[in-house]
C-alpha cells in the first residue's frame, strides 16, 4: 500500500470564499509578513458595533489562513517524518511564526474586549466567544511563549522517534501498525513472537522517551505556575475551555468505570479465556478471534477501503456519501502505513478551504475500517460547521467532536455488509462493542495517570512507573497475565501519544463514547430521526455550550452511574455475556 496524499499540492485547493481582508499572497512562514497583517487589525479604529463585527470577520479570515498554513506543514511532516526538509519547515513555523504572533493575538483579544465594552454585541451570538476570549486573556503570559514553543518541538521529536520505529520480523522490515496484524493470527506462538518483538523495539527508546517527557513535564509545570495556577491540570482545563465540567467530574467518571465497566470487561475476558481454552490470557491473546478463526480481512489495498466506506455512507445517507466522495476526488486522505510515517490517525481541517483532511495507518485489518469511519465523522463535523463566519465557532468542544466521530463508527458499523458476509459482520460488531468497553476503561487509566503526573510534578522515574502500574491495575490490568512482562507493562503508556502531544486530551473520548452509545441505542429505533438530530447538532459547531450540543443531538450530557449503567446493560445483552 502506498500513501495517497503525502505529495498533495494543498495550495491548489480553492478557498471557501474570496479573501476580503488579507492580500491574496501572504507567506505565513515568514514571521514579518504574518505580523504585518496582525498590525493592520491592531491599528484599525472601531467606532461602532458594525465596525466591531466586521473587525471580527477580518480577524477570522486571518486566523483561518494562519491555521491552514500550520496544518499543511504538520500534515506534510507527519506524512514523512524522515524528510528533513519537511521537518525543518514545520520546526521553523513552530519556532519563529507562532511565538511572533502569540503576543499579537493577545493584543487583539485586549482590543476586542475594549471595543465590546464600548459597543456591546448580541449576547446570544457572542456570549461564548466572549467567555473564551476572557479565559485566554487570563491565561496569557509573555514568558510562557518560549516554553510553549519548546514543548511543541519536543512533541515533534516524539513523532520522529515513533515514526522511525521499525521491527525486523519474518525477514522483513515492518512498521508498528503492520506488526499489529500479527496479533490477529490464530497461531499463538506467532502472536507472542510479534508482540515481544514490538515491545522490545519500543523498549529500545524507553529511556529516550522518558527523558523527553521529563523535559515536557518541567516546562508544563512552569507554564502553569507562570499563569498563577496550582498545577498543569488546572491550566489545561482552562486552555481547553472546559467550562461545563470539573476534575471532580472526571474522578466521578473514573469511579463509575471502576464499578460498572471493569466488571463487564472481566466477563468479556473470562468468556474469551474459556473459548480459547487457556489457563490465563496473555497480552497477545486479547485481539485474536477467540474461536481460532482467521483474521478479518475487509480489504487488501487502500482504494478498496475508500470505495467500501464511501458505499457505507451512501447507504446510510446520500449527502454524507457525496461529501466523502468529494474528499476522495480532492485527495484529502493519506491512509496507508509506510516507513517514515508518523503513528496513529487524525483528522484536521484545512481552514481556509474549509475542507477536512484524514491521516491514518491502514494495513488491511478490521480496525482500519472503524478508524476511517471515526475520522470521517470528524470530517462531516468540519463540513457541517464550515458555514459559521467566525473561525472560533467552526470547531466544537472536543467532547462533542468525539461524539461526531464515535457515533459514526457505530452507525457505519451497521453497514459492514459492504465488506463482510453475515458471520464476519457479527464478528466485527462484537469486536467493536468489546473495544468500546475497553476504551471507556483505558480513558479512565490515562486520565487518572495524567492527573497523578501533574499533581505530583516532582516525582522520579520509579515513582512514575509505580503510579502507572497502580492505576493500570485499579482498572483491571490484572485480568490479563503480565507475569514476566513487568518492564513492558511499566512503559505501556509511552505508546499513548496524547500524553506527550495533547495532555489531558483523553477524557473526551470517554464522555463522547457515552454520547455515541446513547445515539446508537436511539438509532436502533429511529435511524432517520437520530441522523437528523446528529447532523443538526454538528451544524452548531461551537456556537452553543457543550450541554446544549448534547441536547441538540438528543443525548444526555452526563457521565455518572445513572447514564453508564443502562448503556453497559445494552452492550452486555448484545454480546450475550
Amino acid at each position: 500500500m502506498t500513501g495517497i496524499a503525502k505529495d498533495l499540492n494543498f495550495a491548489a485547493l480553492p478557498h471557501y470564499q474570496k479573501r476580503k481582508f488579507l492580500p491574496e499572497k501572504v507567506n505565513f512562514s515568514n514571521k514579518e509578513e504574518a505580523a504585518a497583517v496582525y498590525e493592520r487589525l491592531l491599528s484599525r479604529s472601531i467606532n461602532s458595533a458594525k465596525d466591531l463585527e466586521q473587525w471580527l470577520l477580518d480577524r477570522s479570515e486571518l486566523e483561518t489562513a494562519l491555521d491552514q498554513a500550520g496544518s499543511v506543514l504538520y500534515i506534510r511532516m507527519t506524512c514523512q517524518t524522515n524528510d528533513p526538509e519537511r521537518a525543518k519547515a514545520y520546526q521553523h513555523f513552530i519556532e519563529t511564526v507562532v511565538p511572533a504572533v502569540k503576543p499579537l493575538d493577545h493584543q487583539l483579544n485586549q482590543k476586542y474586549l475594549q471595543a465590546v465594552s464600548n459597543f456591546p454585541l448580541e449576547s446570544k451570538r457572542y456570549a461564548l466567544y466572549d467567555r473564551r476570549i476572557r479565559s485566554d486573556m487570563d491565561l496569557f503570559r509573555q514568558e510562557n511563549i518560549p516554553l510553549q514553543t519548546a514543548v511543541a518541538l519536543l512533541a515533534q521529536e516524539y513523532q520522529t522517534i515513533c515514526g522511525a520505529m521499525m521491527v525486523n520480523f519474518q525477514s522483513k522490515e515492518q512498521t508498528l501498525p503492520q506488526m499489529g496484524k500479527f496479533l490477529l493470527e490464530p497461531e499463538r506462538g506467532l502472536r507472542e513472537a510479534a508482540w515481544r518483538a514490538t515491545a522490545h523495539r519500543r523498549l529500545q527508546d524507553s529511556a529516550k522517551l522518558d527523558a523527553l517527557f521529563d523535559e515536557m513535564l518541567k516546562l508544563r509545570d512552569k507554564i502553569a505556575h507562570n499563569a498563577g495556577l496550582k498545577n498543569f491540570c488546572e491550566y489545561q482545563f482552562q486552555t481547553y475551555h472546559r467550562f461545563d465540567y470539573t476534575q471532580k467530574d472526571c474522578e466521578q467518571y473514573h469511579q463509575a468505570i471502576e464499578q460498572l465497566v471493569v466488571p463487564l470487561w472481566k466477563k468479556i475476558l473470562e468468556k474469551r479465556r474459556q473459548q480459547m481454552k487457556l489457563d490465563t490470557l496473555r497480552p497477545w491473546d486479547t485481539a485474536v478471534d477467540p474461536l481460532g478463526r482467521k483474521p478479518l480481512k475487509p480489504f487488501q489495498e487502500v482504494p478498496e477501503l475508500l470505495e467500501g466506506v464511501k458505499n457505507i455512507f451512501l447507504k446510510m445517507d446520500q449527502d454524507l456519501g457525496q461529501q466523502f466522495a468529494e474528499m476522495i476526488k480532492l485527495g484529502l486522505l493519506d491512509l496507508a502505513s509506510y516507513k517514515g510515517k508518523a503513528p496513529g490517525g487524525y483528522q484536521t481541517v484545512l481552514a481556509e478551504a474549509r475542507k477536512p483532511f484524514i491521516f491514518m495507518n491502514a494495513v488491511g485489518v478490521d480496525d482500519d475500517v472503524r478508524t476511517l469511519l471515526h475520522e470521517a465523522g470528524h470530517a462531516f463535523h468540519a463540513l457541517a460547521s464550515s458555514h459559521h463566519p467566525l473561525f472560533a465557532y467552526r470547531h466544537a468542544p472536543m467532547e462533542f467532536c468525539e461524539v461526531a466521530s464515535m457515533s459514526m463508527e457505530l452507525l457505519g458499523g451497521e453497514y459492514l455488509s459492504v465488506f463482510y458476509d453475515s458471520e464476519d459482520w457479527q464478528r466485527s460488531h462484537a469486536i467493536q462493542l468489546e473495544e468500546m468497553v475497553y476504551i471507556l476503561i483505558w480513558v479512565a487509566v490515562i486520565d487518572a495517570f495524567q492527573q497523578w503526573i501533574y499533581q505530583s510534578p516532582d516525582h522520579n522515574l520509579e515513582e512514575r512507573s509505580a503510579a502507572w502500574l497502580r492505576i493500570h491495575r485499579r482498572f483491571g490490568a490484572d485480568l490479563v497475565d503480565w507475569s514476566g512482562l513487568e518492564k513492558e507493562q511499566g512503559w505501556l503508556w509511552h505508546r499513548q501519544l496524547h500524553i506527550f502531544e495533547v495532555p489531558f486530551y483523553h477524557i473526551e473520548y470517554g464522555i463522547a463514547q457515552l454520547g455515541a452509545l446513547q445515539l446508537w441505542t436511539r438509532a436502533k429505533k429511529d435511524l432517520a430521526g437520530t441522523l437528523a438530530d446528529y447532523r443538526k447538532a454538528l451544524s452548531l459547531g461551537a456556537s452553543r455550550p457543550l450541554p446544549e450540543l448534547f441536547t441538540a443531538a438528543g443525548l444526555k450530557f452526563d457521565f455518572s452511574e445513572k447514564t453508564i449503567a443502562p448503556l453497559m446493560q445494552a452492550i452486555k445483552a448484545e454480546l450475550k455475556v
